[in-house]
């Protein structure tokens, strides 16, 4: 009798872990379902935080969100569910939810002012998901909600010098989400930054949010941001 009952509970825990990890990708999924089926966007409250640090312009640069493996798990899942290796996974979701509180954060009471550091985006770019990797614009497509901004995706992930042009005269703080690889080549087309920029995007790092404001003489300061979003995410810079 105690072997059936233990086995009778095994096999619970396990239909609940299961049924768990189930709903956690579907919670992950909502904000972006929402948006790709036509729901409308949440406008931002006017009384959010301000959308710069200091007031002066803000450009924050961020990897796309977690991807699939080369080959087996995880696997990439678009907004619906389905399978797609262009797409985040799972946790790569959930970050881009996650992003939502970072850069965008409330309480019961209402909006409370973002981390030292990082500003409320005005403005959102993201590499052109239409030929290659939808990953990019995934990540930052639950934020846009939030704040009824639109994605721009005017430029393809190679148009690194293009988009720093558009930068270098933007306003108010903008939110670019990018391959990784590429966004030091972004950087290297702004101009004088100080102090430099590590050379790569570090290849286990999907947590980090670089930094650029304006300093004197049209130069650029150069800080980073931990995200601190999810598990194993890590305290330190790159």
């Amino acid at each position: 009798m105690d072997e059936r009952r233990l086995a009778r509970d095994a096999l619970s825990r396990r239909t609940l872990l299961t049924a768990g990890v189930g709903s956690a990708a579907a919670l992950a999924l909502s904000a972006c379902s929402a948006v790709a089926t036509g729901a409308p966007p949440t406008t931002v409250h006017a009384a959010s935080a301000s959308p710069s640090v200091n007031g002066a312009p803000l450009i924050m640069l961020i990897r796309h969100a977690e991807k699939p493996a080369a080959s087996g798990v995880p696997y990439g899942v678009g907004p619906d569910g389905s399978q797609d290796a262009e797409s985040l996974t799972v946790a790569g979701w959930q970050r881009a939810g996650a992003l939502v509180g970072l850069l965008d954060p409330r309480t019961s009471q209402g909006p409370v002012p973002v981390r030292a550091g990082l500003g409320l985006p005005t403005r959102l770019i993201a590499a052109d998901p239409e030929k290659g990797s939808k990953r990019p614009a995934q990540t930052v497509t639950p934020l846009a909600a939030r704040l009824g901004l639109t994605l721009e995706t005017t430029w393809k992930k190679d148009d690194t010098a293009a988009l720093a042009a558009a930068l270098r005269t933007t306003t108010g703080c903008t939110l670019v989400a990018w391959e990784h690889e590429l966004i030091p080549d972004i950087l290297s087309h702004l101009g004088s930054i100080d102090p430099p920029p590590p050379a790569a995007w570090p290849g286990d790092r999907f947590d980090l949010v670089w930094c650029l404001s304006p300093a004197d003489a049209g130069a650029w300061r150069f800080t980073q941001v931990p995200q601190l979003l999810l598990a194993g995410d890590l305290p330190t810079t790159a």
